[in-house]
């Protein structure tokens, strides 16, 4: 891997001998984020101290979870809040729960955070936080004891004004209820906007729930009707069968392409015919643990985890983790393109080599940008106490996510730099602006 300090912006903006040191990056998330954010400043031309500003976070705040378990032992878990940058609004991004949370990626998906709300032009900036817990081994209760410890380590710092979380990876509507209850016992009044993804009868918004994964199929589509492909012609392997991947696949078999390959942590499921998604939506959706565990369809077969990567395939949604399409194995993929519906599944030395091989991507805080938008709606109809139908829902998210992907797209023609390039430099710019406008203040 290599590390931030190399680059010779990690060199120029005379930052202390501290942050270089603390810069180099281990977490390969951060090094991922860190290496699209120098490059693409670096292209743009951006001002120095611009760039020594926002190649830092604000804030990243690490508490211990004291949590009383069913057989009445204490254990302590890790958790994380940080905020990269609240130049333009609140910070915003989810809370995760897994074994593999840790501060550095954190701090890595506030600042994609921060870039995908910028370039989806709400007011937000960039957040994220999560615990390190193996959620799959809790009860419930547990869940819901360690849910309220956290929330109540990191009140200090969250706020509709101030940081506003939402669910990610283990989280959900569920979550979010046990979020803002804590929260509002803890200041003696109702706050339901201080977190988003709740459940409709608490709060939460018609549309929420698809949102993302109807977002990552909306720039799928986009992308086969700029080059011109029906969508009832193309083929689709989604990683991933969770909520985002789930709902994608769905949107993409209603506009007509044949979904050939799923998968989750139970393994690849592969039917070159297509394989039948409601059936397995319905299967997860039954299961004790939401899993593809025990699925089967007409003519499907039962693959190794990693073997979706490298279905034949006219695009593969990567929807589960990062850095999942890395240098030992990009030059395995063989499919046309990548829409990426998880955060960071295809890193630098990846898309390098996928590029070279004439992939195109539509990177992660375009597609995946259905989700903080489908936030921003439930935000701003909390604040204003009128909700609105999922249909009004909808046609706000796509018109927004269209218009979104002709601004990379034509930003990407326009100036012969790959889409992710595209989308960073426009998502940067719009920030280095507002922070120029405010100025330094302490």
């Amino acid at each position: 891997m290599v590390a931030i300090t190399k680059y010779k912006y990690a060199k120029r903006i005379g930052v202390s001998k501290m942050t270089v040191t603390r810069r180099t990056a281990t977490n390969v998330l951060l090094d991922t984020a860190l290496k699209n954010f120098y490059g693409a400043a670096e292209e743009m031309g951006l001002d120095e101290n611009l760039i020594a500003i926002l190649g830092s976070s604000e804030r990243r705040l690490e508490v211990s979870v004291p949590v009383e378990m069913d057989d009445g032992s204490i254990r302590i878990f890790r958790g994380y809040r940080v905020q990269h940058s609240t130049a333009i609004g609140p910070a915003k991004g989810g809370i995760r729960y897994h074994p593999e949370v840790d501060v550095d990626e954190c701090e890595a998906l506030a600042m994609l955070m921060t870039w995908k709300c910028s370039l989806a032009g709400i007011p937000y900036g960039g957040g994220k936080g999560g615990i390190c817990c193996d959620p799959l081994t809790m009860s419930m209760k547990e869940k819901e004891r360690m849910s309220r410890a956290f929330a109540a380590r990191i009140a200090p710092i969250i706020g509709t004004w101030q940081d506003v979380p939402a669910p990610d990876v283990n989280t959900g509507g569920q979550e979010m209820v046990w979020f803002v209850d804590t929260i509002s016992k803890l200041r003696g009044h109702l706050e339901p906007g201080v977190f988003t993804g709740k459940p409709i009868p608490y709060w939460g918004s018609m549309g929420r729930t698809a949102a993302t994964g109807y977002g990552v199929a909306t720039c799928g589509l986009e992308l086969l009707r700029v080059l011109d492909k029906d969508p009832k012609n193309a083929t689709v392997a989604i990683q991933g069968f969770g909520n985002v991947g789930s709902y994608t696949a769905l949107t993409m078999v209603e506009a007509g392409a044949k979904v050939v390959a799923i998968s989750d942590v139970t393994g690849t499921y592969y039917a070159p015919k297509g394989i039948d998604i409601k059936k397995a939506f319905e299967h997860i959706s039954t299961h004790p643990k939401k899993l593809l565990e025990g699925f089967t369809c007409d003519g499907c077969e039962k693959k190794n985890l990693d073997d979706i990567l490298f279905v034949e395939c006219d695009i593969l949604y990567p929807c589960a983790l990062d850095g999942v399409i890395n240098v030992k194995n990009a030059g395995d993929v063989k499919a046309k393109y990548i829409v990426e519906g998880a955060n960071g599944p295809v890193t630098p030395d990846a898309d390098e080599i996928l590029t070279k091989k004439g992939v195109l991507i539509v990177p992660d805080f375009l597609a995946n940008s259905g989700g903080v938008i489908g936030s921003y709606f439930e935000w701003a109809q909390n604040l204003s106490g009128y909700f609105w139908t999922e249909e009004e829902y909808n046609k706000r998210l796509i018109h927004i996510m269209k218009g979104n992907f002709k601004l990379v797209w034509d930003y990407s023609q326009n100036s012969s730099v790959p889409m992710r390039r595209a989308a960073f430099m426009a998502a940067i710019q719009r920030v280095a602006d507002v922070v120029k406008l405010r100025g330094v203040f302490l």
